[in-house]
């Protein structure tokens, strides 16, 4: 009979374990218990710091949320900052000069230094004079009657230019449409 075992233990290795899970089951109900009260707790205790470590990411990400939000601006105002020194500049000694094309000089300077920096941050004007008309940049103020054919429904006058940042419209260009 003992050899039977040993065969059987060296011929199926699953066969020994379903023997230990019946053993186990003849165990008593108080050990059974406590086996399964141990069992409990230390899930129980997982699942509380799971949660806790949950909760602590979950108020971590809102506050760096608005802390974004907050100083998401930031970037852009520091880099604009020269540009409004320059104007400063221009308008503390307009009153000085009697140099009209001078200060024209230093205000188109000024405005190309601030679209420059605007475009570095993804700030794309909408300039679309000559351009069919299209609702999902430009906004239609005016229908003006169209010199030829082929302007009918190009966009014939820009009145107020339209801004992007990155893909998304920040303010529709407002046109007149040929009709």
């Amino acid at each position: 009979m003992e050899e039977q075992e040993e065969q059987m233990k060296q011929e199926n290795p699953e066969d020994l374990k379903v023997g230990q899970e019946q053993q186990d089951a003849t165990d008593s109900p108080e050990a059974l218990l406590e086996k399964a009260g141990a069992e409990y707790a230390e899930l129980n205790d997982r699942y509380l710091r799971l949660m806790a470590e949950f909760d602590n990411y979950r108020k971590r990400t809102l506050k760096e949320k608005a802390e974004l939000i907050a100083n998401g601006s930031a970037d852009i105002v520091t880099d604009i900052l020269p540009v409004i020194d320059d104007l400063e500049r221009a308008v503390s000694n307009s009153g000085k000069s009697a140099d009209y094309d001078a200060l024209s000089e230093g205000i188109k300077l000024i405005y190309n230094k601030l679209m420059h920096t605007l475009e570095q941050k993804g700030v794309k004007k909408i300039c679309p004079k000559n351009e069919p008309f299209n609702v999902d940049f430009h906004e239609a103020i005016a229908m003006i009657p169209a010199p030829d054919e082929e302007s009918k429904g190009m966009v014939l006058d820009c009145a107020i230019d339209g801004y992007m940042l990155n893909d998304k419209v920040l303010r529709h260009a407002k046109v007149a449409v040929g009709q």
